[in-house]
This record gives structure tokens, sequence and C-alpha cells, in this order.
């Protein structure tokens, strides 16, 4: 009798342990899977794109673009500081550097619109205030910009996800706080500062 009262005792007990372990594991999986800018470093070491075919250098660049946007705001700005992403983009192909833009920088805007909306007013304005400034004194280029350089064509492609991404992913507040820097984009644009 004594049995039965403790069976379903013990049954929870080995249920709760084999949901502890489920889920410290896939905890485990996750944090390990995670993608730091060490993997994403890591990764371009390991592969040589001056030394793979084509297809190759397709499936590659493809699974990079794909870690990129795994990358969490704070790390893809930890990623964009360093020099070795620089070095792969000057080594790829212009139809490659489309499809890597394509692929990788609505990721990039969307996170870089989140982070813009959570700051506080205050400091929105600040920013943008600054931009604009950046903006009428050095133009497109003097802004403090130390990306890599593209073509016009790629330029071109860049303020269009951008403006996409704007509109079709943030805020009514948002693109109020972002009206002057348009604006100011759209005057450079006219007077061909920017191409």
């Amino acid at each position: 009798m004594k049995n039965r009262r403790f069976k379903p005792l013990i049954y929870s007990a080995i249920a709760l342990a084999v949901v502890w372990i489920v889920a410290l594991t896939v905890f485990y999986l996750a944090e390990h899977s995670k993608v730091t800018v060490e993997k994403l470093e890591a990764f371009m070491n390991a592969n040589d794109l001056s030394q793979l075919s084509a297809a190759d250098r397709a499936r590659v660049l493809n699974q990079f673009g794909d870690m990129i946007n795994e990358l969490s705001a704070d790390e893809r700005m930890k990623w964009r500081q360093q020099e070795a992403w620089r070095k792969w983009f000057k080594a790829m192909t212009d139809a490659e550097k489309s499809q890597f833009i394509d692929k990788t920088l609505p990721t990039g805007f969307k996170q870089m619109l989140d982070a813009f909306s959570q700051l506080p007013p205050d400091q929105r304005k600040k920013i943008v205030d600054n931009a604009v400034n950046n903006l009428k004194q050095g133009g497109a280029n003097g802004g403090g910009n130390n990306g890599p350089q593209l073509s016009p064509e790629l330029e071109q492609r860049v303020r269009q996800i951008g403006l996409t991404e704007l509109y079709s992913q943030s805020s009514p507040q948002t693109k109020a706080d972002l009206a002057p820097l348009l604006n100011q984009v759209e005057t450079q644009i006219q007077n061909g500062k920017m191409h």
C-alpha cells in the first residue's frame, strides 16, 4: 500500500529530472551555437576566398551572411569595427558584394532602427542632430564613415534597402525623429554631394 502512494511521486520526480536535463541541454546547445565576433573571425580565417572555386565561394559567402544576420546588435557593431571583414568585402566581386548587401543589410537596418527607437527622445534627437551636422560638414564620405568604398550602384542599393527598412519596419515616431536626417540626405543628393 505504501508503494502505491509513492509511485506517482517517484514518476513525477523522474519526469521533472528529465525536463530539467532536456532544458539544460537545449540551453547549453543554444549558448554554444550562438554566433560571436570571434566565431566570425575564425570562419574568415578558415576560408580564404581567393583559394575557393566559384561554387565554394558562393556557399561560404552565403554561410557568412547567415552568421552575420545571427549576430546581436552589439556583436554586429563590434564586428563592424574589425578590419578583417573589410578585407573579405574587398576580395568580393561586385556581384558578390551586391548579394552580401542584400542578405545582411535589412537585418542590420532593422536592428539599428529597433535600437534607435528604444532610446530616450533626447538621445534620439542628439544622434540625429550629430548625423545632420556630419552630413553638412563632410558630405557622404566625410561624416566619419569608415566602411568600405562602394560603387555608385551599390551605394544606391544601400540607400534603397535603408529607406525600405525605415518605411516598412519603423514606428511613426522613429520616422518623425529621423525626418531631419532624411531631409539633409535628400538635399545632399540634389546638390550632387552624394552619388
